[in-house]
């Protein structure tokens, strides 16, 4: 190694030994669970979220949460969307998909709910 002096504005400077890099491994993880109306629980709406945990379990990067269609299972980015395209003729019907579509929205720590739980009462 060569002596170089150092102060303000020299680097020093040494021959780096390679460094190996470890790949750090990624799980996937999903969960799919659906929210129903308190009172009403044949009016569902599922909900999936998708991220990756390191070895330490670690969340990497963003969590992907969406919701599923009630007619197709497409993928809908918000509860509200995912009855367009449908309708009944009752407007009870109606109105207790929407109160469902509005209590999801309304609902505290959501991603949270999508990633942890099997079903949740709105």
């Amino acid at each position: 190694m060569k002596n170089i002096e150092t102060g303000v504005g020299v680097i020093p400077t040494q021959e780096k030994k390679e460094e190996e890099v470890e790949e750090e491994e990624y799980t996937e993880h999903e969960n799919e669970m659906y929210f129903y109306l308190k009172g009403h629980p044949e009016y569902r709406i599922y909900a999936v979220g998708q991220w990756l945990e390191d070895s330490k379990g670690n969340v990497v990067g963003d969590v992907d949460t969406y919701f599923r269609h009630i007619l197709t299972g497409e993928r809908c980015e918000t509860a509200w969307t995912t009855h367009i395209g449908w309708s009944d003729q009752d407007e009870r019907i109606e109105m207790l998909w929407e109160t469902l579509s509005m209590n999801i929205q309304n609902t505290a720590g959501l991603e949270q709910i999508i990633c942890d739980e099997e079903s949740f009462e709105v």
